[in-house]
């Protein structure tokens, strides 16, 4: 699927396919956003390449599926790749698609290897506000970076509450759910530490050095999403080890209520264990046995029993084991 915008300072905002690219080279001044989706077509790669001059390598990378996030400058166009959030879903559990930008003099070219709830969002409002094309083509795309950036951190935010609520179930209620819950969360921190550090560096070059269609006038936007991309990994990381601290904390409870449940089951034998002992010496089926001919042997091995019962109990007691 390709999808293009044209702005114009003689026709405003027109919507169309890649046959904007004609009315694009007839209107000096315009600025064209192609955006590209779904499997490579037949002559796409020659239709990149031969109507704005792109890099074989780069649109082979554009069209794979998954490539690590890069920053790449050409001689006149500048080439991005991020991974992008690629459902509107408020969860942690990371899901995303591969987003590679071209941004060269008047054009940008997004092409997606899924789906891009914030490519749609912002090709839906481009097309009825002409001042996002004020900053030209590299506003553009720095606009959507601020939009993945973002989405991210709403993401990260929406741990927190969660967090806060299963800090308080495991001091109540452990069970295995919370911690493969937790676990779940850890691995997928991990994740979102590992994707901010690549965005991070690709915005760190971007606003440390020149790059082809990038200009002084977007000098603060690239620095906008750079501190968002930071303040990102920063949670990330917090939450990362709040998540380990939790596991930690899981684990010393569920050792501690075991350590209970021990204890009892040690009273409990330290008690039977002598009972059981004077039950079986008397129940032994011996015929020279002196006690057994005593009119009060039997209340006097109770007795006996008793007391020891009372004297553990009085020493457990004093032990702070009851």
């Amino acid at each position: 699927m390709i999808r293009a915008q044209l702005c114009s300072p003689d026709t405003g905002i027109v919507t169309g396919g890649k046959e904007l690219k004609t009315t694009w080279q007839d209107n000096p001044g315009s600025i064209l956003w192609l955006d590209i989706a779904g499997e490579p077509e037949s002559g796409e790669s020659g239709f990149m390449r031969d109507s704005f001059g792109l890099d074989t390598l780069a649109i082979q990378d554009a069209q794979r599926k998954r490539h690590p996030p890069k920053l790449e400058a050409f001689d006149a166009t500048t080439f991005i790749i991020l991974k992008v959030p690629d459902t509107d879903s408020t969860e942690l559990h990371l899901s995303t698609s591969q987003l590679a930008i071209f941004v060269g003099d008047g054009f940008m070219i997004t092409r997606r290897s899924g789906n891009s709830p914030d490519t749609d969002t912002l090709f839906q409002q481009a097309a009825g506000d002409a001042r996002m094309f004020q900053q030209g083509a590299a506003g553009i795309a720095l606009r959507l970076c601020r939009r993945v950036s973002d989405r991210y951190i709403k993401l990260l935010l929406t741990l927190e509450p969660r967090l806060d609520e299963i800090e308080d179930i495991i001091m109540q209620h452990p069970d295995d759910k919370l911690l493969a819950e937790l676990l779940s969360y850890k691995t997928e921190l991990k994740k979102f530490r590992r994707l901010f550090l690549y965005h991070q560096q690709i915005f760190h070059e971007l606003k440390s050095g020149s790059f082809p269609a990038f200009s002084d006038t977007n000098l603060h936007v690239i620095i906008d999403v750079f501190e968002q991309l930071e303040r990102a990994s920063s949670l990330a990381g917090l939450y990362h080890e709040l998540t380990t601290d939790l596991i930690d904390g899981y684990i010393s409870v569920a050792s501690h209520n075991l350590n209970q449940i021990m204890k009892v089951l040690t009273v409990v034998m330290s008690i039977f264990i002598p009972l059981s002992f004077l039950a079986g010496i008397y129940g032994m089926n011996f015929e020279n046995m002196p006690e057994l001919q005593s009119k009060s042997g039997y209340f006097i091995l109770l007795g006996v029993m008793f007391s020891i019962v009372v004297i553990l109990i009085t020493l457990f007691r004093r032990m702070r084991w009851l």
